[in-house]
């Protein structure tokens, strides 16, 4: 199994821990069984943090007509709203909820340029409520298809998630095989489209970042 580069330092310090909190209860405890529950304990943490960062490799599939799923997750918002952060029309918004069970790659949705990159301070609310997508903190990216539309897609940090990652930066050319970040221990990805966008989705579903087509583009 790989893992992301993005966890480098959390597993490296998670395996410590574990190694230094082991060695001092097999010292110190006086009762086997006590020592046994820790050492469980401190193993299902680091399996835990292991499969956080882990690195699926899949095989994308690139076509501009399609949107992507940027996250691995499932989808929690399906509706029509205003965009007032850059766009500022009326979209198509479809949300993705990632468990911290989930792979916290966020990949590129749509081939294109990134026009707009701007990270919000906020609140931290559980991720898959509404209101996070307006005040928790986030960054938000545009990207402008090659016929000129534009498309956001905001990483949202949940009640969890205290560090969004962001790889890309204003006037790169990005491709659906490109990651656009990482979120550390569980949020949320917010797609804004544009209304003619026929989605493929519905709520409730169980999406895969990169794999499964959200919408396609008229």
């Amino acid at each position: 199994m790989k893992f992301h580069p993005a966890g480098k330092s959390i597993i490296r310090n998670t395996i410590i821990i574990v190694l230094i909190i082991n060695l001092l209860t097999w010292l110190l405890a006086s009762c086997a069984i006590v020592g046994s529950i820790i050492s469980f304990g401190t193993l299902i943490m680091l399996v835990l943090v292991l499969q956080f960062f882990r690195y699926p490799d899949r095989k994308i599939t690139l076509n501009s007509k399609e949107i992507l799923a940027p996250a691995d997750g499932k989808i929690c918002t399906i509706e029509e709203t205003e965009e007032k952060e850059y766009l500022h029309q009326k979209c198509k918004k479809v949300s993705i909820f990632m468990s911290p069970l989930n792979v916290h790659i966020n990949w590129i949705p749509a081939p294109g340029t990134v026009t707009f990159i701007k990270h919000k301070k906020g609140e931290f609310y559980a991720a898959f409520k509404d209101k996070s997508a307006e005040e928790n903190e986030r960054t938000c990216v545009a990207i402008k298809l090659k016929d000129g539309r534009e498309i956001m897609a905001n990483q949202v940090a949940g009640a969890m998630a205290r560090r969004i990652l962001n790889f890309l930066h204003v006037g790169q050319l990005v491709t659906q095989d490109m990651e656009m970040g990482f979120i550390r221990f569980g949020s949320r990805v917010d797609l804004y489209l544009p209304l003619d966008t026929e989605i493929k989705v519905k709520l409730g579903d169980n999406v895969t970042g990169s794999q499964t087509i959200i919408g396609e583009l008229s």
